[in-house]
């Protein structure tokens, strides 16, 4: 009956059985299986529960336990829906037993290609088939009886049958492996399940399957190690299989076979997934579909070398090895060639690396699932093959695929021990191809030769080379010589760390490779890879050796024969070597004055290059070069204590002179750079010193002081000398000068011994005077200077203890002039005004704003601001505008003071702050412009007139008061009066002209010692200006209006108003309104204009007005007849006459009586007619005044008839008689 099971007759009755016992949940614990339904939610890093590895399975197999412990305890079992007993079940029926196995596998193949909904029937088929061969290692372990010594008595039945199960298992294995085929020939629509997302709770039949015919091929080998176990190991020979060379069937070569075809199979898997692999990805793209397949593949792993310890069996990898070697042999087509040699693979050799990478990854697995991270067994020997292979000289790889192929040799030396024969190999091919480029020309951009910009870029991309993880990137970032230096740096170093010292292996074959002519040989992309390979050498070996021999070899390069690139590139070479030097704490002495010198060489030829641009360029090209070397030094260096001052040396006296606009830049920034580093340093040491450190980490240099001294001196030597002869150059400097100033002044404070002997023995002060308070430097150097030292306490402090006091005035002294000449490199000429932002640079502008921020901070400007109640939004306005209020601060702080001693003292400060306030605007006056730096110019100085009055009267002011007039209001141009001034000197004198004469005015009240002349100064103000502003006819309604009518109609105080009236009116009336004869003066009618709006603002008539222009004005009446200045008298003596109402008996009434009783005596005898006509105007105006007159009148009568001769005048006495009338009617 069983070989007729197993010739697949089953009778119909066990069919139906089958099928239906098929449907009846299995209720036993589940064996374990290969399941990948978890492997999603686990990242992929582990195995569900119910694995092999993770349940302890194959731990068990392989430490001779029982399988499963737990299962199989009961009398009988359930298997394929039928009720077996446990101890005996396979002795009596192990083909039907088998041939239920199968045919649940062929049940389960219909099930495959029918509905998906058939997941549950097929399901319970695949856990019937598993429990089965579980089933059978556990009868295997527990019930079979090893063999016995041959019985030549009778056996019972049973015996014979026990007698005969290990034959008979071996046969039904093979006849299963027969069955089920080949994992790689299942149908595509059975091996699409490897595809099926993990996540899915429902699997369709094609799924289960798959993983049935995983369950099968793995636990045919657990059941045939366990066979071998429990016989002892000995050979169990099958009975009834003879192959085709006519040797008989063995549990032993069943196993091997089976593992072979096994491991051939999921090669063949791997290709089909290596198809859609590209280079860039090999080492991320799994050769698994599932982590059933890796399961696999890792149990494989445990169990091959675990059998490989007992001799039983080849390893794993000899096995892996000849499977691949397969892949490289092509067998002729008249050969039979099994399902895997039919597998084409278009690059075997690529697919060999990636596929042994990816498998040297799965020994990080232990026996139970979890990662061991300890060395495992290697490949090296079929490794060296392969790398053979990708570097033959006839069939060398392409770069695309060489990176990938030392990208796996790379990963493999993370999981294997040290080889250096690999190191041998890839030498050899690379040494002979230094100059290749090494590209991969679909890459692109990324896939150029990367020739380092930078000493410090060359070095970290060679530190990558070193580092131990690996980078993601590493395919498209680096090309395969990067790659074979990661490699020798990876052997180097973890040769080193286990006590082997490779170096003096490899040494002597890298040597050797680089000769004279080998050198010469190099371009620029070869010397680029000599400094690659050598920096790693230096950085993992022996440095001073190393760099040694590459500065022997690299004399072998005459200069004549070097491009300028290349140069460039064996000094950034040089810097990375130094930076090396730097992190290992060695003294780059040495090799620091060889740099040093041959800079000095470039930097002289470069001085004394004038005509030649391109040679300059190329002389540049290494002089920056060696500027970036340098600073990186500094900025890598931890403690400056190295001989870094050995690279500063008087090459930059030569090459500063001679940069020019981006050049100077750079030297600048660098400059700042190292100076900022050295004050930083300094301060971090000299602190650690002081507080007495003796940590391990915190050990200090004992030479580092010492050193910071060197590097000090070399830049005060070197640097600060052309920086000093730029301060007052014939253009504005650049930002960077002020910057490297302020830099120096910091060092000067922080290690002022070594500062140059003209500025000790105070270097700051000296520093402060040179850069900051000079009045020659230009503002915008002065500006930006300032503005990093203003609030730097460790300044103020040092100021404070030298007793320098003036600290503060002359910084807000060096303010005034910065706003003041803010203007002072735009053209002259008559501009239109516009916006400061947009004539004066932006920069300027806001660098300016941020000063007058800084300003507001000094402790004695706060002090003023809060006395004068001056709100903090000062703070954050225009510049000028800022200065102003703090002009009126100053004023009003003044003002408030009581005791002369204090009064006496915030003079002198003042004058401090102010300084030689017209030596600043000196050059607008020089040129007459520009229009905006006039117009800045007398506005802030008159906002000084004005506002600091009280100041300006005191004796010790007075001085700069006069001086102020001569400068900018009464100058020699001015006191020409026939020579034009400029229009736009007349339009900012116009413009704050009034801020003048409110100011002088005032002074002029105050003064107890030069009042009279100061009267006369003011006087002449207006003599000259009056004129100059006064229109030729009277202005229309909305017309600007004359700055002194400004001045005078501006509320101030009485006694100022009445001084500058009285003294305008006095110069109107001498210089303006005097008739020559009976001829009228020029521009009479804008005269009198200019005085009735004066009389028309101020709502007053003072008796100055009555003394000083009523006379002219009545004479004008008399004598002019155009009728606006008949209109424009007429209002003013109205206006006048209101204002001194005769009855009020005031002193303004007495004297406008006087006036018009001298009036009528000296005009009536002439114009009587027309005296008669005033006066009866006035006497509708003023009746008392008429009537007192009336005596006056009638004896200038009698004497104008008395004088005739002629009797009464009969004319005269009717006008008199009819004001006489009009008065009495009034």
């Amino acid at each position: 009956m069983d070989d007729d099971f197993v010739a697949s007759s089953t009778p119909p009755f066990l069919t139906e059985s089958l099928e239906m016992a098929m449907e009846v949940e299995n209720e036993n614990s589940k064996p374990p299986c290969f399941s990948c339904a978890f492997d999603n939610q686990n990242g992929g890093r582990s195995f569900s529960a119910e694995s092999y590895l993770a349940s302890g399975s194959l731990k068990r197999v392989l430490l001779r336990l029982d399988p499963s412990p737990n299962d199989y305890e009961e009398d009988v079992v359930e298997m394929f829906g039928f009720q077996w007993v446990t101890e005996m079940a396979l002795v009596e029926s192990c083909r039907l037993l088998f041939g239920l196995l199968r045919y649940g596998n062929l049940l389960i193949s219909f099930t495959s290609g029918q509905a998906a909904n058939l997941h549950s029937e097929a399901e319970t088929i695949r856990c019937q088939c598993t429990e089965f061969l579980h089933y059978v290692k556990v009868f295997i372990f527990r019930y079979l009886e090893p063999p016995k010594v041959e019985y030549d008595g009778m056996l019972h039945p049973y015996e014979e049958l026990e007698a005969q199960l290990p034959s008979v298992l071996v046969e039904e294995l093979h006849a299963l492996t027969m069955h089920i085929g080949h994992l790689c020939e299942l149908p595509s629509s059975v091996l699409a399940a490897f595809t099926i997302q993990h996540q899915a709770k429902v699997f369709p039949p094609s799924w289960h399957l798959l993983h049935l015919h995983l369950d099968i091929n793995w636990l045919v080998l657990e059941v045939l190690h366990v066979l071998s176990e429990k016989m002892m190991r000995q050979v169990v020979y099958a009975n009834r299989f003879i192959n085709l060379t006519g040797e008989n069937l063995t549990s032993i070569s069943l196993f091997e076979t089976h593992c072979g075809n096994l491991i051939s199979d999921l090669i063949s898997l791997s290709i089909n997934k290596y198809i859609k692999v590209r280079p860039s990805e090999a080492l991320t793209s799994h050769h698994y579909f599932c982590t059933c397949i890796k399961e696999l593949w890792i149990l494989l792993i445990q169990l091959l070398d675990h059998r490989n310890k007992g001799s039983h069996t080849e390893c794993f990898w000899s096995l892996v090895n000849k499977n691949l070697k397969n892949i490289f042999e092509r067998p002729s087509s008249s050969e039979r060639m099994s399902g895997f040699e039919t597998i084409q693979c278009k690059d075997p050799l690529s697919f060999s690396w990636w596929i042994i990478t990816h498998l040297a990854s799965l020994y990080q697995f232990d026996r139970n699932g979890n990662l061991d991270e300890k060395r495992k067994e290697s490949n090296w020997k079929f490794v060296e093959e392969l790398l053979k292979k990708s570097t033959d000289a006839q069939t060398a790889a392409l770069e695309e695929h060489l990176r990938m192929h030392l990208q796996c040799c790379l990963t493999l030396c993370s999981f294997w021990d040290l080889n250096l024969s690999i190191v041998t190999v890839l030498w050899d091919y690379y040494s002979k191809n230094l100059n290749s480029c090494f590209t991969v020309p679909w890459l692109g951009l990324k896939g150029l030769a990367n020739v380092s910009k930078t000493s410090l870029s060359m070095l970290e991309l060679v530190k990558s080379c070193c580092c131990e993880q690996q980078i993601p990137t590493l395919y498209e970032s680096s090309n395969s010589y990067f790659i074979f230096v990661s490699i020798l740096a990876r052997m180097m170093k973890e040769a080193e760390n286990s006590g082997v010292h490779p170096w003096k292996q490899i040494k002597g074959r890298i040597y050797s490779k680089f000769h004279r002519r080998r050198m010469k040989e190099l371009t620029e992309v070869g010397l680029q890879n000599f400094f690659n390979l050598f920096l790693m050498l230096a950085i993992v070996a022996e440095t001073e050796d190393i760099v040694s021999r590459v500065l022997d070899l690299l004399d072998f390069l005459t200069p004549s024969s070097l491009t300028v690139s290349q140069r460039a590139l064996i000094w950034r070479g040089h810097f990375a070597f130094l930076l090396i030097y730097v992190e290992k704490n060695m003294d780059i002495s040495v090799l620091a004055e060889k740099l040093s010198n041959a800079f000095r060489e470039k930097a002289k030829e470069f001085l004394v290059t004038k005509n030649d641009y391109a040679q300059k360029q190329n002389l540049w090209t290494l002089l920056s070069t060696y500027i970036d070397g340098v600073q990186e030094v500094f900025e890598t260096s931890c403690y400056l204590s190295l001989s870094e001052e050995k690279l500063l040396n008087d090459g930059f006296t030569m090459l500063l002179p001679a940069c020019r606009g981006t050049e100077l830049s750079m030297v600048l920034n660098f400059l700042q750079v190292v100076l900022a580093r050295l004050r930083s340093v300094h301060k971090r040491v000299s602190q650690g010193l002081q507080l007495g450190n003796t940590a391990p980490d915190a050990q200090l240099p004992l030479a580092a002081k010492e050193h910071h001294l060197a590097v000090a001196s070399a830049l005060w030597r070197n640097f600060f000398p052309y920086l000093k002869s730029q301060r007052m150059s014939q253009m504005p400097p650049s930002p960077q000068l002020a910057d490297t100033a302020a830099g120096f002044t910091l060092l000067a404070l922080d290690i002022p011994s070594k500062a140059l002997s003209d500025l000790q023995p105070q270097p700051v002060l000296s520093m402060m005077q040179l850069f900051g308070w000079d009045d020659m430097v230009w503002p915008q150097l002065v500006s930006r200077y300032l503005s990093h030292l203003i609030q730097n306490s460790a300044l103020c402090e040092a100021f404070s203890s030298m007793g320098y006091t003036s600290y503060e005035a002359l910084t807000v002294r060096s303010w005034f002039r910065c706003i003041l000449q803010m203007f002072i490199d735009q053209p002259s000429g008559t501009l239109a005004k516009t916006d400061a932002e947009r004539t004066v640079g932006k920069s300027y502008m806001e660098q300016l704003t941020e000063m007058t921020r800084l300003i507001f901070k000094l402790s004695e400007v706060e002090n003023i601001l809060s006395k004068a109640h001056v709100e903090e939004s000062v703070f954050k306005q225009d510049p000028k505008n800022a200065l102003v209020q703090f002009i009126k601060a100053v004023g009003r702080t003044y003002s408030g003071l009581q005791t002369l001693p204090d009064k006496s003292a915030m003079v002198a400060k003042t004058l401090e702050y102010l300084g030689d306030v017209l030596k600043y605007v000196k050059p607008y006056l020089k040129v007459k412009g520009p229009p905006e730096g006039l117009q800045l110019t007398y506005w802030i100085i008159g906002c000084l007139v004005k506002f600091w009055a009280p100041i300006l009267a005191t004796s010790k002011a007075q001085q700069l008061l006069f001086r102020i007039v001569d400068c900018l209001l009464l100058p020699h141009s001015v006191l020409q009066q026939d020579k034009e001034l400029p229009v736009a000197l007349l339009s900012a004198i116009q413009e704050s002209l009034p801020l003048y004469l409110q100011g002088l005015s005032f002074i002029c009240c105050q003064s107890q010692t030069q009042g009279a002349y100061l009267n006369q100064l003011l006087g002449s103000i207006i003599q000259q200006y009056f004129g100059r502003f006064l229109p030729s006819s009277p202005p229309a309604l909305g017309a600007g209006q004359h700055p002194m009518l400004t001045a005078l109609c501006t509320s101030i105080t009485a006694p100022q108003m009445l001084r500058l009236r009285k003294t305008t009116l006095h110069v109107i009336n001498e210089n303006y309104m005097q008739f020559k004869g009976n001829a009228p003066p020029p521009r009479l009618a804008s005269v009198l204009a200019f005085i009735l709006e004066v009389l028309q603002r101020t709502q007053s008539a003072e008796l100055c007005d009555i003394d000083l222009v009523l006379p002219a004005v009545l004479k004008c009446m008399v004598l002019v007849n155009e009728l606006q200045v008949k209109k424009i008298s007429t209002d003013i003596v109205q206006y006048m006459v209101e204002g001194c109402q005769a009855g009020s008996g005031g002193e303004r009434a007495t004297q406008l009586t006087c006036v018009f009783r001298q009036f009528i005596q000296d005009y009536t005898a002439v114009y009587d007619h027309r005296v008669f006509s005033i006066l009866e105007t006035v006497a509708v105006l003023d009746q008392t005044l008429v009537t007192s007159l009336i005596p006056t009148i009638t004896q200038s009568l009698k004497d104008s008839e008395h004088k005739q001769g002629l009797g009464r005048n009969a004319a005269q006495r009717f006008d008199f008689y009819l004001i006489l009338f009009f008065d009495n009617e009034q």
